[in-house]
């Protein structure tokens, strides 16, 4: 298996500029794919927005795994984390957004009124991941195009700030990852939900990880998607991959049939799913949280 990782000069520097700019905003919006909770949240956040009021943003709900993703909410929710899984076009997810924001700064903007300081907008930075759908959310806040949307990660590569309303105010930054990954398995799940250039793995190591997750967790969508019968269900990964690649027509290419596979999982050709299982609840008073 190959190795990935992706760092370049530009993520670097936007890290830079979070740091430079935390002092100016109130909250951080950190977006995380509801497809893998655990390992779209880039440890550099925390780092840098340890002392800001945090809002956990899951994006591309409708592509996860509803159960799932109702499981992270219950989750978060018992770590008192703020959190909210949205649809980034939804007609309802800028005035969500606003209110949960409005809530949690409520007692610094009563401070500030106190002190006979004007009423002001809220000002978030807006930080994730590449590809995580950032962009579609923030020009869907502002309600024009306000930042460059694509299909593949890295679009954005300066900061930029947009006003969502009288309320609002968004500091945009590009997506980022990290210097080095904890694991391939992570590497792997950010390749397999298009976070990382295609360039940069190899398709057949992503696909042949797909495999092995939907074999596991959602058998009966691989199985009509690709025509498997129960037989072909016992032979290994790598074999079951030369299967489908018949099964489509492709005979013996399979790094063609492993993109296939890949943007069919993609574009929930597979059904909605989550890589990351959400963790079993924990409380405050459970001595072993």
């Amino acid at each position: 298996m190959s190795t990935i990782q992706w760092f370049p000069g530009h993520m670097a520097k936007a890290i830079r500029q979070m740091e430079e700019n935390i002092h100016l905003v109130d909250i951080v919006f950190e977006l995380v794919d509801a497809r893998i909770p655990a390992a779209s949240r880039n440890p550099e956040v925390a780092r840098i927005s340890a002392h800001k009021p945090h809002l956990i943003i899951l994006t591309k709900k409708d592509l996860a795994d509803p159960q799932q993703t109702a499981a992270w909410l219950a989750y978060y929710r018992a770590q008192h984390q703020p959190a909210i899984a949205i649809d980034s076009r939804a007609n309802v997810t800028p005035k969500q957004i606003t209110k949960l924001a409005l809530n949690l700064l409520a007692d610094k903007l009563a401070a500030e009124k106190d002190k006979g300081l004007k009423p002001r907008a809220i000002r978030a930075m807006t930080v994730g991941v590449p590809n995580v759908g950032k962009s579609t959310l923030l020009n869907h806040l502002v309600r024009h195009k306000a930042a460059q949307v694509g299909d593949t990660p890295g679009v954005t590569k300066g900061q930029q700030w947009l006003r969502s309303s009288q309320h609002l105010e968004l500091l945009d930054t590009p997506g980022i990852l990290w210097p080095k990954f904890k694991d391939q398995e992570m590497a792997q799940k950010l390749a397999l939900t298009g976070a990382i250039k295609e360039k940069l793995y190899a398709k057949d190591d992503v696909a042949l990880f797909a495999l092995g997750f939907f074999r596991q967790y959602h058998v009966a969508a691989l199985q009509q998607r690709y025509r498997l019968n129960a037989a072909d269900l016992e032979l290994s990964d790598v074999d079951l991959l030369l299967k489908i690649t018949a099964n489509l027509g492709m005979r013996d290419d399979y790094e063609r049939a492993s993109e296939r596979l890949i943007l069919d999982a993609r574009h929930r050709k597979l059904g909605g799913f989550t890589l990351d299982r959400a963790p079993k609840e924990e409380t405050a008073d459970d001595p072993d949280a």
